[in-house]
């Protein structure tokens, strides 16, 4: 690659290479290529390497929102030939957007929001895009702080903030939208204001994992209300520190949160529903840790959040029975794979037990890449094809996936193996594994080495082995 300066013509580094139309195979020989950049450079070649990968991400994010947006128009046509209603029509391209991207289906719908908007409202912001003037977060905020313009009015933001985008140079993504804001403000202030209301009608709490089990709670409030818990919390800590407290004044923000929500004389006494997946040695502490068999040391499975210390399980149990606020929940495996034991159904739908026992097993929506909470449980093979309301033949979903799973040519299958697996095939063709995650505590039932072909091919997913894509059908072994 040459030696480009980024004052230099956005077209330059486009005439080093061959004027053929790209498809998957070369730019898979890209990706290839990249691992054997020159490494033995002076530090300037190494900036400049920088920053032409780093245009080369832009620019390839350019061409993905214009394929996504292809992809979309051709299916939506196909699906309107079928003779499918038009409100189902382009149901399940987000979902196989996020599958070929390696993401959530929330992401590949908000991959897919914003391609369209760049192709059809926003030229220039598109152009910047692709030229790596601008990055595909930056993209995203100008899509997003506009959404609720008029399309003239979002083209005419678009042209003044990229039509020159070398005018956004040097400026931070704080500055921008405030810019987008001062913009979309003069032109719809109406609009803005309508905005500010629908916003407020959206505020919740959420709760995801955080490193080191602890978890993430995020609350989004109106501006005053958020600014009035925070100087209240803060009030509080400064009059324990005031009074001789020894804990931080962050320990105490978050001790007197927890205890303001919870209506708890101290921050201990939590009522918590624990699904343990663990022995009974883990449970009550006995045996010895490590080796094969486990020992008392095993981790635990908390439900919605994923595995625990064996320790912190104990203590949460402890600290809840203690309060009287204590539900224990014990699930069996099979000793040698790790496979939850299961339970039949006639019923179309799962019994409350049965769903309960498919949500802790899977723990969370059974899609590739997509790790929200489960809302559904489904039949892989559905009722109306003779599919049983079984352990084997049901999966935990989002409310999101197993409406995309809805679309036609969508193919969800159940597939033999020590733990629950599925089969999921796209409209395209295209398969992904889904494999339940191994229950703590118990021994993985497939032990490859990190040569075998099939290792490599799963290597750098996450530990839950959800995910593995295998391409078109047609060439899955």
């Amino acid at each position: 690659m040459p030696n480009v300066s980024p004052d230099a013509v956005p077209g330059a580094l486009s005439d080093a290479l061959p004027d053929d139309l790209l498809n998957s195979r070369v730019i898979n020989a890209w990706v290839d290529r990249l691992s054997r950049f020159d490494r033995d450079v002076p530090d300037a070649e190494r900036i400049e390497q920088l920053r032409a990968l780093e245009r080369l991400k832009s620019a390839a994010a350019a061409a993905q929102a214009r394929i996504a947006v292809d992809l979309d128009t051709s299916m939506r046509a196909g699906q309107a030939a079928a003779g499918l209603p038009a409100q189902r029509q382009g149901r399940g391209v987000a979902a196989q957007v996020a599958l070929a991207r390696q993401e959530s289906p929330y992401r590949g719908g908000r991959h897919l929001g914003l391609a369209k908007v760049l192709v059809a409202e926003m030229p220039h912001t598109l152009t910047a895009l692709a030229q790596g003037a601008i990055s595909e977060w930056r993209a995203g905020l100008l899509a997003q702080e506009t959404i609720f313009l008029s399309r003239e009015h979002r083209q005419l933001v678009d042209a003044h903030l990229c039509a020159d985008s070398s005018g956004l140079a040097g400026w931070g993504d704080r500055r921008l939208t405030g810019e987008i804001r001062k913009i979309a403000y003069r032109l719809d202030p109406a609009g803005y204001t309508r905005r500010r209301a629908r916003a407020e009608s959206e505020r919740r709490v959420t709760s995801r994992p955080a490193p080191d089990v602890m978890a993430r709670v995020t609350a989004l409030l109106p501006v005053a209300h958020g600014v009035a818990v925070h100087a209240a919390l803060r009030k509080a800590a400064d009059t324990a520190i005031a009074a001789g407290d020894g804990r931080t004044r962050g320990q105490l923000m978050a001790d007197t949160l927890v205890q303001r929500v919870t209506g708890q004389a101290t921050a201990a006494g939590v009522p918590a529903e624990i699904h343990l997946i663990m022995t009974d040695r883990t449970l009550l502490g006995e045996g010895q840790g490590g080796g094969e068999d486990g020992g008392s040391e095993q981790p635990a499975l908390l439900a919605g959040y994923g595995p625990i210390p064996a320790g912190l399980a104990r203590r949460l149990a402890v600290s809840a029975a203690e309060t009287e606020v204590a539900w224990l929940r014990r699930l069996y495996a099979t000793p040698d794979t790790g496979r939850l034991v299961g339970m039949d159904s006639t019923r179309r739908v799962f019994p409350a037990g049965l769903a309960r026992f498919i949500e802790i097993r899977d723990q969370y929506c059974t899609t590739p890449w997509c790790d929200a909470p489960i809302r559904h449980i489904d039949h892989a093979l559905p009722h109306h094809q003779d599919g049983a309301t079984s352990a084997d033949n049901g999966n935990g979903t989002c409310a999101q996936c197993n409406y995309a799973r809805q679309a036609p040519g969508w193919e969800i299958r159940a597939e033999p193996g020590p733990r629950h697996s599925l089969r999921i095939t796209t409209p395209t063709g295209h398969g992904y594994r889904s494999t339940a995650p191994p229950p703590p505590g118990h021994p993985r039932s497939e032990r490859r080495s990190p040569t075998s072909p099939r290792a490599r091919r799963t290597r750098g997913t996450s530990s839950s082995e959800r995910p593995t894509p295998d391409g078109p059908a047609n060439r899955v072994r």
